[in-house]
C-alpha cells in the first residue's frame, strides 16, 4: 500500500453484487472501493455532502485501474481498504484492496481530482485534508 494509515471498511456480499452463479459482477469492485473511499472520508471529519455545501468542491474520478486476481463470492464477508498513494496540487491517487480475510481478491488505484462545484475546473486539495494526507 503506501506509508499513510490503512482504512478499511466491510462490504458483505449480496445476491444483487452477483451473476447468476454467486460470483460477483466486476462492477460491484467499482461501487464496493467508492464506499470505502466515502466512508474513509469522514473519519476525516468530511462528507462528500460537507465539501460540496463548505467548501464548494467535490471529488471526481479522473482514472481508475482495478486488476480482478480472485473472485468474491455470494455472502461472503469482504474488506475494502483505502489508502493516500499520492497528493498532488488538485489531483489525489488512492490505493485500494479488496480482501477475504488475508486473501486479496481485486486491487486498484484511483485518480481523483479536486474541482469547483461551479466551474468543475480543478482547485487545490483543502487544506483541511491535506494536513491528513502529507
Amino acid at each position: 500500500m503506501s506509508k499513510h494509515k490503512v482504512f478499511s471498511w466491510p462490504v458483505r456480499i449480496y445476491f444483487q453484487d452477483t451473476d447468476a452463479g454467486g460470483v460477483t459482477y466486476h462492477a460491484s469492485y467499482v461501487n464496493f472501493m467508492e464506499r470505502s473511499r466515502t466512508e474513509w472520508l469522514r473519519t476525516f471529519g468530511y462528507s462528500n455532502a460537507g465539501l460540496m455545501q463548505e467548501l464548494g468542491m467535490v471529488f471526481v474520478v479522473r482514472s481508475l485501474k482495478l486488476d480482478y486476481l480472485k473472485p468474491a463470492l455470494l455472502d461472503d464477508l469482504v474488506a475494502v481498504t483505502s489508502s493516500i498513494k499520492e497528493v498532488g496540487r488538485s489531483r489525489v491517487t488512492v490505493s485500494q484492496q479488496i480482501l477475504r480475510g488475508e486473501e486479496l481478491l481485486a486491487e486498484g488505484e484511483v485518480h481523483l481530482v479536486c474541482v469547483d462545484m461551479k466551474t468543475f475546473k480543478p482547485v487545490s486539495v483543502p487544506d483541511v485534508l491535506r494536513k491528513h494526507w502529507d
